[in-house]
């Protein structure tokens, strides 16, 4: 199974203080993997380096085999898309100009409209019945949908998304992520995930690591690392040893 990303080493900073120290990490093509940690570990940092929002401040980033472009509209055009924490769309804006927005990086922004657009209504069929709603009118999970696709409308070969469960409602979290289980495993797209709910991230992760105050501490399989007595007592609650 080949590397999509090879993480080697990468330190990050904010002014004097440390985000990542020294992480070094890897992402198999056609896998979902997952980044589990508490707040303040460095997640969100990590999800900006790989898009080409954050300056790398030593180490590598490679995808397929080659170093990551310095502008973000680079990154997503060579093929990482990021859905952000917090979704991040434009209120004002309706669910077709939303989605739109994100062929920018694409020559071929023409055909977008014509075939992927109709892959992500598929995909979201209340998108489609919100389509020319401003995006501030949808509800957190229908936004939460519309970020994904603004994302997916750029043909992403990884697809980032960052804390998608973030303030949603239990029913639609587990349809939001039902879809990024069928994104993989119907397409194939690999998928990297940054989530807080540790027992969904590690229950769909082919592969998964623990960041802690800005280092990899434990990796290994969703299952394996759901399994750690140290991952069960810290991340997922369960009471250990008694």
């Amino acid at each position: 199974m080949s590397k999509m990303l090879e993480i080697s080493g990468l330190s990050s900073y904010y002014g004097g203080i440390c985000a990542l120290n020294d992480v070094s990490l890897y992402i198999n093509e056609g896998e979902i993997t997952s980044i589990i940690g508490s707040n303040g570990a460095g997640k969100s940092t990590l999800m900006r380096t790989v898009a080409g929002d954050k300056k790398i401040d030593s180490g590598t980033v490679l995808f397929n085999g080659s170093p990551l472009p310095e502008s973000v509209d680079r990154v997503v055009s060579g093929g990482i898309s990021l859905v952000p924490e917090g979704r991040r769309i434009f209120s004002s804006l309706t669910v077709r100009e939303n989605l739109i927005l994100g062929t920018c990086s694409r020559r071929d922004y023409k055909q977008a409209m014509a075939d992927t657009l109709d892959e992500v209504l598929e995909l979201f069929p209340k998108l489609r019945e919100r389509y020319h709603q401003p995006g501030g009118t949808l509800s957190g999970g229908e936004q939460q949908m519309l970020a994904i696709g603004r994302a997916l409308m750029a043909r992403p070969k990884l697809l980032c998304l960052d804390e998608p469960s973030l303030g949603l409602a239990p029913i639609i979290i587990d349809e939001v992520f039902d879809k990024i289980i069928q994104l993989n495993e119907e397409r194939g797209l690999t998928v990297l995930l940054v989530e807080q709910n540790a027992f969904l991230a590690l229950d769909v992760a082919h592969r998964a690591y623990v960041l802690n105050t800005g280092r990899i501490t434990l990796e290994g399989t969703g299952t394996e690392l759901a399994e750690n007595p140290n991952v069960q007592a810290e991340y997922l609650g369960v009471k250990t040893g008694e």
